[in-house]
């Protein structure tokens, strides 16, 4: 395993799907001067049989096939051994949803195993035999995890040492303290008869932070009444 303080290792049957957009911009860079690292391991390479099964289908009957226990579990064992004290990871749309403070708490730990299902879903037993805490970036369906898998890396990379430019920049945004992120603007002051509010412009820091609070707060009650209910919770 490398030494990269950060480590991801990811399992799929499209290892080829990464890094892909990982790849570039600030995770690219990062991954280039190894802040961080990623493997990405094909599941089917413990498939079984000439063709290298993984899945077989539902017992009780149904649509579409499952990913076989046996399989899943060998490939998280050659890749995540009992020591291993990184999270594993199931991307799956039944699991709990992803949070910027579950993010936080990933991106400051030693790095995180995550398993791509595929089909109709995983066999139950693996989960609970592995240990997989199982994920969820949306009230939606997706082909696969490996799009959702992406969502969490570049969520938790852009939060390691060094990765953005500012460490505010990765303090002050959306649901950061439980809001959404105030408004954003710069240059031309006035743009089609709009101008830049004058608060922002008026050189009080004190009264800025008022407005961005303020503007926090509105945006938030109005988008997203839920983390209203959840803060005062």
């Amino acid at each position: 395993m490398t030494t990269a303080p950060w480590h991801a290792t990811i399992l799929t049957l499209y290892p080829e799907m990464f890094p892909g957009p990982l790849g570039i911009s600030l995770s690219g860079d990062a991954l280039g001067r190894g802040t961080w690292a990623l493997e990405a391991r094909d599941i089917r390479a413990h498939g079984l049989g000439r063709h290298r099964a993984v899945d077989d289908t539902p017992a009780g009957g149904g649509a579409g096939m499952v990913l076989r226990c046996d399989v899943l579990a060998a490939a998280i064992d050659a890749a995540a051994p009992p020591e291993d004290p990184r999270p594993r990871l199931l991307m799956s749309p039944r699991g709990r949803p992803l949070t910027q403070s579950r993010v936080r708490a990933l991106a400051e730990g030693p790095g995180v195993v995550i398993v791509c299902g595929r089909f109709e879903g995983v066999d139950e037993r693996v989960i609970a035999g592995r240990g997989l805490e199982e994920v969820s970036i949306g009230d939606y369906v997706l082909s696969g995890g490996e799009i959702a898998a992406l969502v969490v890396l570049d969520a938790c990379v852009r939060l390691l040492p060094g990765v953005m430019g500012k460490v505010a920049s990765g303090v002050e945004e959306s649901f950061e303290g439980g809001r959404l992120e105030y408004p954003h603007y710069t240059r031309p002051r006035d743009w089609e008869g709009v101008p830049i509010p004058d608060v922002l412009t008026g050189g009080n820091h004190g009264a800025i932070a008022r407005w961005r609070q303020a503007q926090a707060e509105r945006i938030t009650a109005e988008r997203r009444p839920d983390l209203m209910r959840t803060k005062q919770d």
